[in-house]
């Protein structure tokens, strides 16, 4: 099992999409909240629709205030070439692009299905790789759609497939509505990471049904290395009927320091930062460690 496990916090585009859209001036203080975390890795935004998604309409603005930290990663999420190019215009160096493995999911969030949006992989890949970008591959809905039910394993394994072949930086497997379990985890990670071979592979969790942490934990038992996390567990995909709730940057921090999993988050500031994010969106947050604290007392 890995020593080590790199967050990449997601609050400021995947926990954001489903508020009301807050001020430029509140997104850039719960940055610095995030910054002080210590994370390495942060999802800034997205450049999609701004009719879709408002929350994320003031991206290409919010991406100036990035320049402030230049020891950070940023990524940015696209949908489309377009949406590459939009990000990388703005600065932006590493391009997430999401394929959902479910015809009707991929429908409801891209307007496209499932293999159209996998043979547009080639084009974003392109348009990153000419920006001296990385470009990482999400396979959403990866075990379970809100529409199609159950998600067969070799779509995902296809999808994943097309992706290495087209020369993508980074893979990742997505359970966008909270509804996977750590068998069915560890079940599917084995089935791909022979074909993603010495590629970085992440994993993106939900714990809409109380099952998020312990699939985390399968999954970096299964080999993973890269988690996604929302401070707060706050977030949820619109173009998926109930799917809130990330796992929560400080409970996931929590179980992997306890673990002697090594994390580079330190968690009273994750916790801290998840104060933040709660005041600033106005209503509670489902974070156990925001509610009961750490059991270490400072």
């Amino acid at each position: 099992m890995p020593t080590h496990v790199d967050i990449r916090e997601v609050c400021l585009r995947d926990g954001l999409q489903l508020e009301d859209p807050i001020p430029l001036s509140a997104k850039v203080e719960l940055l610095a909240a995030i910054v002080a975390t210590g994370v390495r890795e942060i999802e800034a935004t997205a450049f999609v629709s701004p009719s879709k998604v408002p929350a994320l309409a003031d991206a290409p603005e919010f991406a100036e205030a990035l320049a402030a930290y230049p020891d950070v990663e940023f990524s940015a999420l696209v949908a489309s070439p377009n949406g590459a190019k939009r990000a990388i215009a703005s600065g932006l160096r590493s391009i997430e692009y999401v394929v959902s493995a479910s015809d009707a999911h991929s429908q409801a969030n891209v307007g496209r299905g499932t293999a159209e949006a996998t043979a547009a992989i080639a084009d974003v890949t392109r348009v990153a790789h000419d920006s001296d970008a990385a470009v990482e591959v999400i396979v959403a809905t990866a075990w379970d759609c809100p529409f199609d039910g159950p998600t067969a394993p070799q779509r995902v394994i296809d999808i994943v497939t097309a992706a290495v072949e087209l020369g993508v930086d980074r893979i990742a497997i997505a359970d966008t509505i909270g509804t996977t379990t750590p068998r069915r985890v560890t079940s599917l990670i084995e089935q791909i990471r022979p074909i993603v071979g010495a590629l970085p592979l992440g994993a993106h969790f939900h714990n809409t049904r109380g099952a998020g942490l312990a699939s985390a934990y399968a999954a970096v038992q299964a080999g993973v290395t890269r988690l996604d996390a929302s401070v707060g567990g706050l977030g949820g995909c619109p173009f998926a009927p109930g799917a809130t709730g990330n796992i929560a940057t400080e409970d996931l921090v929590y179980l992997l320091r306890d673990s002697d999993i090594g994390v580079d988050v330190d968690l009273t500031a994750a916790i801290e930062a998840a104060k933040v994010a709660q005041r600033l969106v106005g209503h509670a947050l489902p974070s156990a460690l925001l509610r009961a604290g750490d059991r270490i007392r400072n």
